[in-house]
């Protein structure tokens, strides 16, 4: 668990003793990158607002460095920004402060059953391909420039390649699962991700299943 409020630390750490789990505590973000990348973890238990390296940069260092634990972030920001900020870098799961503890208990239950299965360092699609360590996306050759959530499309779109996916599958991975807004955002980043890795190739990596949803092809399209 990572977290600098010493006495919130404190309550939590005997909260979650005492609910059978084993604790190791750090207070700063660059001891939570040494700690992750050097010891391994069930589940890692994230504040945002960290002296040295704040949360949202820490998790970016572990998911960058192949380090899959699963992470819930435990923080006091509460706006949708935030939270699909942390999604799009690679958080697991996301409680705001105040929390009940009953539910952090679940929730971090719920993420050690799931496990941190290792990801695929590169996923491709015929000359298209991601490399989710680095963060990098290429055509034919050629590096693609992505925003946070166009990459974050992109690759659950390449995870489930040949596979049609609905727009409300998209959103509850790539937004958020209680995604409240306009469901057509997901046209509207389609679209953006197609004039950057199709149409520029002349390809039609990206498909649409009319009635029913995406789909990106197996070979690249």
């Amino acid at each position: 668990m990572v977290e600098d409020e010493l006495r919130l630390a404190d309550t939590v750490h005997r909260g979650l003793t005492d609910a059978g789990f084993v604790v190791e505590m750090v207070h700063d973000g660059e001891n939570a990158v040494w700690a992750a990348t050097e010891h391994s973890y069930d589940v890692i238990v994230l504040d945002i607002m960290l002296p040295k390296l704040n949360g949202y940069r820490v998790l970016e260092m572990l998911r960058a460095r192949g380090i899959w634990t699963p992470v819930l972030m435990l923080t006091a920001k509460d706006g949708e920004y935030d939270q699909t900020d942390a999604f799009d870098l690679g958080a697991d799961d996301y409680l705001t402060k105040p929390f009940s503890f009953l539910v952090l208990i679940a929730r971090l239950r719920a993420l050690i059953r799931r496990g941190g299965p290792e990801r695929p360092v590169v996923l491709t699609a015929g000359d298209l391909s991601l490399d989710v360590a680095r963060r990098r996306v290429e055509r034919d050759g050629r590096e693609i420039t992505l925003t946070p959530r166009e990459y974050g499309l992109l690759e659950f779109l390449m995870r489930h390649r040949g596979d049609t996916v609905s727009k409300a599958e998209i959103l509850a991975s790539v937004w958020d699962p209680a995604f409240d807004g306009d469901p057509n955002v997901v046209e509207v980043y389609v679209r953006y991700l197609r004039k950057k890795i199709d149409t520029p190739f002349a390809r039609h990596a990206i498909e649409t299943i009319r009635g029913m949803g995406y789909r990106l092809n197996p070979e690249g399209g």
